[in-house]
């Protein structure tokens, strides 16, 4: 394969980069996938490919099974399969291919994992941290309340600003996916959480490192989606919650406990900032699973031991 196929690679990336303003973890999935793709060609297809145009719809049917017989999972497969006709429809725009090959194509269809969430016992027990005067713990009982009380992305917490929050009205403007803004409410051990952390915000600030991020690492930097996980999941350790914790399960179990709660699918849609409604319907089912749980015990007539009179 010629450099001038990973220069077109670089030059998508570096559009969206600067342009549509994408996550470095969408980036990061975006370059994998399509990196991965370039080393299929270059070690199977060679001979055949020497520019864009070559690639046909065969070729993504070719690496895509191979990727499938390789173990990759379908939701991985659907992912690759999206970057390529993202990456085409680039391609096409640029005027560097006649028509996008992956369009029509389609990877194995997956069964829908429902997500893991905590219950309210364990979200409790979790959001009680011990801060005492260390400043990190302090700063991360108010990022896992703002989780948990907002139900925000990894992203979208990473890339708060100071001026995001409005302590005065109770809410925090978050932008989401595809740069869209919406504005959530941020509830009362929230934002008491956030306002200790601010008192002690200047201690992490560094004038080499200058930022407005609401969040700073211990180098005075905007905090990583890295570091995040790493400090979620060792709080949840030292809390005794016996779950591998994660900032998304935060996230999950907000939707899930606010629709337990009120039964308004709507109103989490626009909390969780989802496009369309049909992705924040898994919370039903979610919803109807811990029904069927507490049916299942409480329930004379369903337990399968039952013996009728």
């Amino acid at each position: 394969m010629s450099l001038r196929f990973r220069q077109q690679i670089k030059n998508y990336l570096d559009e969206l980069q600067y342009q549509r303003r994408l996550s470095e973890n969408t980036l990061s999935n975006y370059q994998r996938d399509l990196d991965s793709f370039a080393q299929f060609c270059e070690k199977t297809l060679s001979d055949e490919l020497q520019q864009w145009p070559d690639i046909l719809s065969s070729h993504l049917r070719l690496y895509i099974s191979k990727r499938h017989q390789q173990g990759l999972a379908a939701s991985s497969l659907q992912r690759n399969l999206s970057s390529l006709r993202s990456f085409f429809n680039y391609l096409l725009k640029q005027k560097l291919v006649s028509c996008n090959p992956a369009n029509g194509l389609s990877a194995p269809r997956r069964g829908r994992k429902l997500p893991d969430v905590l219950d309210v016992d364990q979200t409790s027990r979790l959001m009680e941290i011990p801060t005492g005067e260390d400043i990190q713990a302090i700063r991360d009982k108010a990022i896992l309340e703002l989780f948990y009380s907002a139900g925000l992305r990894l992203s979208e917490l990473t890339q708060l600003n100071l001026n995001d929050y409005a302590a005065n009205t109770s809410r925090i403007r978050v932008t989401g996916k595809g740069n869209k803004q919406r504005e959530v409410p941020v509830g009362k051990h929230a934002q008491t959480a956030i306002n200790t952390w601010l008192k002690f915000r200047k201690d992490f600030v560094r004038i080499e490192h200058e930022t407005d991020a609401l969040f700073l690492g211990v180098k005075g930097k905007r905090i990583s989606p890295r570091t995040i996980q790493k400090r979620v999941s060792e709080w949840a350790i030292k809390q005794g919650i016996d779950l591998h914790v994660h900032p998304h399960m935060l996230r999950h179990s907000f939707a899930s406990h606010i629709l337990e709660s009120s039964g308004d699918l709507r109103a989490v849609q626009e909390l969780l900032g989802h496009s369309d409604i049909s992705t924040t319907q898994i919370y039903t089912h979610l919803d109807f699973q811990h029904l069927a749980e507490v049916y299942d015990k409480a329930h004379p007539r369903s337990k399968k031991n039952n013996k009728t009179d």
